[in-house]
């Protein structure tokens, strides 16, 4: 009997499809035709000789072979990837500074992180949360080489521009805030942050009295304060814990928040080796694991 040996790149169709609930949307994400997509889908159910998909309205989902396939599928190719990376940072050695803004820093980028560790034993990395702001400015000192923050518009020489995310209005599952008669408790960053003053202009716009109820510098700080009642926050979805949820502006009668640009920065083109190819590992990452609310560029 021939071996049958799966095609990567329809593995890959597959299962970007299935986890972004459209086979077109996955076919533009991946710079592929909707028909080349279609190609490889029906190859791959001609190598596995059963049913992989079939229709739920108008869109397709895996049959029962096809949610066994899909796991092997995402095994296959996050071997793939690191097979690539390890080869590429067998030599390399030294170290990299990386910034990350504090959506990230926990819980988003673990598996990057660990797939850099794994493809470039020899390189240290030296990871540094913080705020956007303060990242910006330690790039600027030369204090880190790259940085994966929330953007403030302003230009910058080198950087990889990764699309926007819905800025939301942060309160807690079981409640909803009352505006009526009184100024809105907000749990914010200390300032400068550009969160807080993207808050305070929509408040102000709208004509709605507020107040700081809360600052601070550490995000899980604030996440505290908001599920202890004592205001609402306004932040993105990435990292937000699961006992906390976004208020939709219809629901709480505030005015509705902008989009944030997110870029991941660095201090020179072209950066060194190590920091490269922590670099791709990082955009690769990204493009794979962002919520669907976030536009990748």
């Amino acid at each position: 009997m021939r071996k049958i040996l799966l095609d990567p790149e329809a593995l890959q169709s597959f299962a970007s499809g299935v986890e972004l609930g459209s086979f077109a949307r996955a076919a533009e994400r991946l710079h592929r035709s909707t028909s080349a997509v279609s190609a490889q889908l029906k190859k791959l159910e001609e190598q596995a000789g059963v049913p992989i998909l079939q229709k739920n309205g108008r869109g397709l989902e895996p049959t029962p072979a096809g949610e066994v396939l899909l796991s092997y599928a995402r095994r296959l190719l996050e071997l793939n990837d690191e097979a690539v990376q390890a080869v590429r940072g067998a030599e390399l050695a030294g170290s990299v500074r990386l910034g990350l803004a504090e959506d990230f820093g926990e819980g988003m980028l673990p598996q990057a992180l660990g797939l850099f560790a794994r493809a470039c034993p020899e390189v240290h990395v030296e990871v540094r949360v913080g705020r956007s702001l303060e990242l910006q400015q330690a790039l600027r000192s030369g204090q880190l080489d790259l940085a994966l923050l929330w953007s403030d518009g302003m230009p910058w020489p080198h950087q990889d521009r990764l699309g926007q995310a819905q800025l939301h209005w942060i309160g807690r599952k079981e409640s909803q805030p009352s505006i009526a008669g009184r100024p809105l408790p907000l749990v914010l960053f200390d300032a400068p942050c550009l969160v807080r003053r993207l808050a305070f202009d929509a408040l102000d716009q709208a004509g709605l009295p507020w107040r700081v109820a809360v600052s601070g510098s550490s995000l899980a700080g604030l996440w505290s304060a908001v599920r202890a009642g004592l205001g609402i926050s306004a932040r993105t979805a990435l990292g937000l814990p699961s006992d906390l949820r976004a208020l939709s502006p219809a629901e709480c009668g505030l005015p509705s928040l902008p989009r944030l640009e997110l870029a991941l920065l660095r201090t020179q083109t072209p950066l060194p080796d190590a920091a490269e190819q922590l670099r791709r590992i990082l955009l690769d990452s990204l493009a794979e694991r962002m919520p669907e609310e976030t536009a990748i560029a």
